[in-house]
Formats: C-alpha cells, sequence, structure tokens
C-alpha cells in the first residue's frame, strides 16, 4: 500500500546521497565476455566488490526501507527455460537467459532469467507483491508508474524505449515493494517515494554491460 510520504529530514537526505551514490558511483566496466544475443558469459563474479555494503541500510523513509548489495555473481548465459537458483530476493546479478525483457510495464511477473538480463542492460526494476485487482494495490501500481515517468529520457535509447524501467508484479518477494539495479536491490515496506526514486536515479545505467536495445515482449 502507499502511505503518507513523510520527507526525509536533511540529515536523512545526506545519509541517503552519501551511501546511495556511493555504491552507484563506480560503474562497472566489465567487458561482456559472450554477445548479447548468444552463449557466453558477461562480468566476474567480484566484479564491482569495492561497492558493497557492510550489511543492510535503512534510509530515512516513511516506512521500513532496507538497502543491500548482495554478492555479485558472474552473469552466465544458461539456455532459456533453465532453473535459476539466486542469492538475493529479488535478484541482482547472476546467470541469465540470452533474451532480456524489453523495457517497459508488464501485468504477468517475468522469468527471472529475462529481468537479470534486463538489469545487466542498465535497467532498474520497479517491482510489486499485491492484487492487482484491489484499490490499494492499484494505487501503489500508479506511484510506481509516476516514478518511472519522472526518470529523464535515454539519450542512448532509440525512439521505440524512453528509459530503462521495467515495472512488474513479483510474487516470491517478502516485501510490499521493491526494487533492483545490477547489485544492489531495496525493499520497502510502502512507496516511499523520496527513496525509491533517489535508488533510481542513483543506479541507473550502472553494470556491467551499459545497453539500450529493445528485449523480447511478454
Amino acid at each position: 500500500m502507499v502511505r503518507a510520504v513523510r520527507s526525509p529530514s536533511r540529515a536523512g537526505r545526506k545519509f541517503i546521497g552519501s551511501v546511495v551514490v556511493g555504491l552507484a558511483g563506480t560503474a562497472l566496466v566489465v567487458a561482456c565476455g559472450g554477445s548479447s544475443d548468444g552463449g557466453g558469459s558477461s562480468g566476474v563474479a567480484d566484479a564491482g566488490a569495492d561497492r558493497r555494503l557492510p550489511g543492510p541500510i535503512h534510509p530515512t523513509a516513511s516506512c521500513l526501507v532496507t538497502i543491500e548489495t548482495p554478492e555479485l555473481i558472474a552473469g552466465t548465459h544458461v539456455p532459456e527455460g533453465t532453473v535459476i537458483t539466486y542469492n538475493s530476493n529479488p535478484p541482482a546479478s547472476g546467470p541469465h537467459y540470452p533474451v532480456w525483457a524489453n523495457f517497459q510495464e508488464y501485468s504477468a511477473p517475468l522469468d527471472e532469467g529475462y529481468l537479470v538480463h534486463s538489469l545487466e542492460h542498465g535497467a532498474v526494476a520497479l517491482l510489486y507483491k499485491c492484487d492487482p485487482t484491489t484499490d490499494a494495490c492499484k494505487v501503489t501500481i500508479d506511484a510506481l508508474r509516476k516514478i518511472r515517468d519522472a526518470m529523464a529520457t535515454d539519450p542512448m535509447c532509440d525512439s521505440s524505449i524512453r528509459v530503462r524501467l521495467v515495472i512488474a508484479p513479483f510474487p516470491r518477494l517478502d516485501a510490499p515493494v521493491a526494487a533492483v539495479a545490477w547489485g544492489i536491490t531495496y525493499k520497502a515496506e510502502c512507496v516511499d517515494v523520496p527513496t525509491l526514486t533517489q535508488f533510481a536515479k542513483d543506479n541507473y545505467a550502472r553494470s556491467t554491460e551499459n545497453i539500450c536495445a529493445p528485449g523480447r515482449t511478454f
């Protein structure tokens, strides 16, 4: 559900900026070991290890927000349909399918193998766990759309893609709302607009393979 947002204190904003920007400040420039539409691997297991947090952080917000940097796992390409076990929920790195999900909103859950490949291409995913037929869930989805719409147009993308944002349900979440980019996760008990917006901006296009090209639509 979306709760009334209390703007973080000045100290809270400084905390968010110093930690999250610090995390995103080091772009992961690791060459892709395989083509984006074929086999092979990209990234290495310890790529970007210097941006990892020593543990979860909880920025000032209107509800409990948890930001973590799980251990990075090499982005190996595996055949579509392969069952993949990830080390975080939602997954932030690791094996994925050779095809990525297009950067758009989905009404049905995405297979994580496609989603992780989208993250490898610099996307940020805004995820939710609620019944989309309920009014509360509709409010949550609308709030996520507004965060997406507030993102600046990506100059790397062609006219078919405005911004590398994915919005989708994610039934196995252990929180009502989450966001994820390559190497970093955000989970919250509500849509806290200031911290979620900051997370999306700070971690956008920070990945091992910064590419904007249309993916598969499901």
